[in-house]
């Protein structure tokens, strides 16, 4: 339910300015990369940058849902990322006021406004009922929305001694956590609640002194050579590190080493037979790309660096399988991490690195140490019982590179969550909608999202909207007010006439070309492939499955909207002639 500013505006009967009245502020924050599209999306909602909504000291049931609506309705667009924006303008054309973008969108915008509620409620002076009723609705939601999207975990078994060290050593060093190591089916090792934790309960508490960053680089042996190096990254750094490391047997992180896997399953390491069965793919050229790329900046520095210094950089421990296998380690269990000081580190965290990813995930942020207790926090955004599997999100990351730096595709789960999962599924048309489709950037930074140039389609069945009609058909607007502008320039209305359902047919018409073109190059894989009992071989035919399902849900949505514009059509021409 929309509530206008006014709504929620107190009137001189409702004891405004009473010690218990507060008004509580969703603000969008003027730093926001998407500052302007999402003023825009608010103001065409009613709502302004910073509106206020007042809670009196009491309410009764209905108006508490009300005032919760106001504030989630404004949360959602505050937290939208560029995807969810670009779809949900789907919803908005069609006037669709109770929005579902993604359960990311909504795990934020729910704890968003429990966290105004907490910091209010923090206050010694305030005593307002409403607060703490509005506080246990939000709870509620959050419960009931995680459990519409709970994953069902099966463990394979319980840790091993190699998980087992690796906890106990990091125990001894400060980690406080409440998650167990174990292997589950599907996913290698993930981590289960050992006990039943609620929102807000931390998950993982891991000190510095446990985090492996570029810091420990500069304290090596290594830094007096590696610095002298042109242009290299920290991260490059990191590599190398981290290479030798490995087979210290004197390391303080041995035992996180020696927890680590022989293979790191990913796209980099795909052999000839799964890079075939990706043939037509968008992840095959990333794939190859990025094969390409590091071998590059592994022959710039081996054997170079082996020849000039054995001691430092052995051969047998820099080779090309070896570098592989950091490149693997690092871009599959690296995080962002935001220190005191300022500085944004790519850091290894034991322990942390067995939690799997999930569109839905328990924990949403992780990425900033405490300043106060030197330890790096993981909170729980919804609950977590025992026994179940503990998630957090990797980001909102394509389907194409989670293949190619993960080693995972995305599994098709219940509807409501495969809703959510445009953010794996996009693809981008160039603006001359030429026949090669690119894969959809990395949208955990606002700087690799799409530019006005550039636009994306994804799997109908995610559509947000109720019905899939005639100037919809589950395809985003955007795209389809983009490419009705370049076969019409003239036309600015959506109407039954012939010119306007012209218009529309040729849209209809291009788009399918587009993608019939597409789905002949992902000719279904040969029996054989299918049969193969290769892990990379099946993981490439997963992703080739799902490429295919979502281009051919969009041929279909062409069919049946060109079925729709025909009968518009002959309808407009009939009553023509009639007339």
């Amino acid at each position: 339910m929309v509530v206008s500013i006014e709504d929620n505006q107190p009137s001189s009967s409702n004891n405004v300015g009473g010690s218990d009245d507060c008004f509580l502020v969703v603000e969008l924050s003027e730093d926001d990369p998407l500052f302007e599209k999402k003023l825009k999306l608010l103001k065409d909602k009613g709502f302004g940058p910073s509106d206020s909504v007042y809670l009196q000291k009491t309410l009764v049931p209905h108006s508490l849902r009300v005032k919760l609506d106001a504030l989630l309705e404004r949360a959602r667009i505050i937290h939208l990322n560029e995807t969810e924006l670009y779809f949900g303008a789907s919803a908005l054309d069609e006037g669709i006021t109770e929005e579902f973008y993604s359960p990311r969108n909504e795990l934020e915008a729910l704890n968003c406004v429990l966290s105004l509620v907490d910091h209010y409620s923090g206050k010694s002076d305030v005593t307002n009922a409403s607060l703490k009723a509005l506080r246990v609705a939000i709870i509620s939601r959050i419960c009931n929305f995680g459990n519409k999207n709970k994953l069902e975990t099966e463990i394979v078994k319980e840790a091993c001694n190699s998980e087992k060290h690796l906890m106990s050593w990091a125990e001894s060093h400060g980690l406080i956590s409440k998650l167990q190591i174990a292997y589950v089916e599907g996913a290698g090792r993930g981590v289960l609640a050992t006990e039943d934790l609620g929102v807000g309960d931390i998950a993982l508490e891991i000190p510095i002194s446990v985090i492996i960053s570029e810091d420990l680089v500069y304290e090596s042996d290594m830094i007096h050579i590696l610095e002298k190096i042109d242009g290299i990254s920290a991260e490059t750094m990191l590599l190398l590190w981290s290479m030798r490391e490995r087979h210290n047997i004197d390391s303080k992180y041995k035992f996180y080493f020696d927890a680590l896997p022989e293979q790191f399953n990913t796209g980099l390491s795909f052999g000839v037979e799964a890079t075939i069965t990706l043939d037509g793919t968008l992840a095959l050229e990333e794939i190859l790309q990025a094969k390409q790329h590091l071998r590059s900046e592994y022959d710039k520095l081996f054997p170079a660096l082996s020849v000039s210094f054995p001691g430092l950089f052995s051969p047998e421990f820099y080779t090309w399988e070896q570098y592989l296998w950091a490149c693997e380690l690092w871009y599959s269990n690296s995080m962002k991490i935001m220190f005191p000081d300022g500085k944004l580190k790519t850091c290894l965290i034991p322990v942390a690195g067995f939690l799997n990813h999930s569109v839905c995930p328990h924990i949403l942020h992780y990425g900033k140490v405490d300043s106060v207790t030197n330890t790096l926090k993981f909170p729980l955004s919804r609950p977590c019982n025992r026994g179940e599997q503990c998630y957090l999100s990797y980001g909102n990351l394509s389907s194409s590179h989670l293949l190619t730096f993960y080693g995972f595709v995305p599994q098709e789960l219940n509807p409501c969550v495969i809703l959510s999962r445009l953010i794996f599924l996009e693809f981008f048309i160039d603006i001359e909608f030429v026949v090669d489709i690119e894969a959809g950037p990395d949208c955990s930074s606002e700087e690799g999202c799409q530019d006005s140039t550039t636009h994306m389609v994804r799997g109908t069945w995610l559509s947000v909207l109720t019905s899939q009609g005639l100037f919809y058909y589950g395809l985003p607007s955007p795209l389809l007010e983009h490419l009705r502008n370049a076969v019409n320039p003239g036309l600015h209305t959506m109407t039954l006439l012939q010119e306007s359902l012209e218009t529309e047919m040729m849209v209809l018409d291009d788009l399918y070309a587009i993608f019939d073109g597409m789905m002949k190059r992902l000719d279904d894989s040969v029996l054989e492939d299918r049969l193969s009992e290769k892990w990379d071989v099946q993981l490439a035919i997963q992703y080739k499955d799902l490429q295919r399902n979502i281009v051919s849900s969009i041929l279909t949505a062409c069919q049946a909207g060109r079925k729709m514009v025909t009968h518009e059509l002959k309808r407009c021409m009939d009553e023509d002639i009639d007339g």
